[in-house]
């Protein structure tokens, strides 16, 4: 497995990371196996939230409930990982309003502190290495946000600071109230979703040593469905085919080493639970493409190309 630096921390990662999102819901065990065989296989940045759970059917925070269990089952795991979780979003009923609906992103200094603490609590560590703010929230100053991230990183609460689903200007306005640098940005990004590429965060990130964690590299399965009616997923179907044909690969490989070839070195999270496709996707760092075929992944993907 290839290593990327995590901004300019100096914390050298797998350069494919796991996520937790369909954690939840597994046996001990087989959570267990899932860590390990990451981590047998270079992968060693695991990614997860305080809201991943509610997706699988599961309570709020029961993907970092179980990666607790898993730490508290086989101690030495922790040491192994660099552990991330995100916080920031807010369905308690106390903020439910007259449609019964929570309030969705609270990025307020109270809730942020409590977020993160619980988060503390239920992955049974005692510092998280990267926190990250999961959505932004509208309503919150940036100085107020800025305050709440410093105060849990003088606490040693937390170690680096993140975002994930930001805008390039909603970082600088973060950036501009807060001393602590920022280390990573998490944006959703694969050969399906090219937003990234023009709305100026992989440019942002490629200037400010912020290393993008992509979220959804494989489109959400649907890159590597066995079939799509979509005209322009077909197509790309049938190219991702062809590739991995060329490069001796599957079109897991092809699609995570389309989003590791971006300069911005772009770290792609699967979130997938099966020991087989992890170490498909660990293997994907070694499949170098062409910048040629990057550009033909890029025109398919539906990038007009001048």
């Amino acid at each position: 497995m290839h290593t990327r630096e995590l901004g300019h921390t100096g914390i050298e990662v797998g350069a494919v990371a796991l996520g937790c999102w369909r954690f939840a819901g597994a046996d001990l065990a087989t959570a267990r196996t899932r860590i390990e065989t990451a981590i047998e296989c270079g992968i060693t940045l695991i990614d997860s939230a305080d809201v991943y759970g509610l997706d699988n059917g599961c309570p709020w925070g029961a993907a970092e409930e179980l990666l607790g269990r898993v730490f508290d089952d086989a101690p030495d795991l922790r040491a192994q990982v660099v552990l991330a979780t995100k916080g920031g979003i807010h369905l308690g009923p106390a903020h439910a309003g007259r449609d019964g609906l929570g309030i969705p992103y609270d990025s307020s200094p109270a809730w942020l502190v409590h977020a993160c603490e619980e988060s503390l609590r239920r992955l049974r560590v005692d510092v998280i290495d990267l926190y990250q703010i999961h959505r932004p929230d509208l309503l919150a100053h940036p100085a107020e946000v800025a305050e709440a991230l410093a105060s849990l990183v003088e606490a040693g609460k937390v170690r680096h600071l993140g975002v994930s689903n930001h805008t390039a200007s909603q970082v600088d306005a973060l950036r501009a109230h807060l001393e602590l640098p920022l280390v990573s940005i998490q944006p959703e990004f694969s050969v399906a979703r090219l937003d990234a590429i023009d709305d100026g965060v992989l440019d942002q990130a490629m200037r400010d040593g912020l290393t993008p964690l992509a979220w959804s590299p494989l489109g959400g399965g649907a890159l590597v469905s066995a079939h799509s009616d979509d005209q322009r997923m077909a197509a790309v179907h049938l190219l991702l085919d062809e590739l991995a044909q060329q490069y001796g690969t599957s079109r897991t490989g092809i699609a995570l080493a389309f989003v590791l070839a971006h300069p911005a070195g772009i770290i792609p999270i699967v979130g997938t639970g099966r020991p087989e496709r992890i170490r498909e996707a660990a293997a994907a760092t070694d499949v170098q493409l062409s910048k040629v075929d990057c550009y033909r992944l890029i025109a398919a993907g539906g990038r007009q190309l001048p």
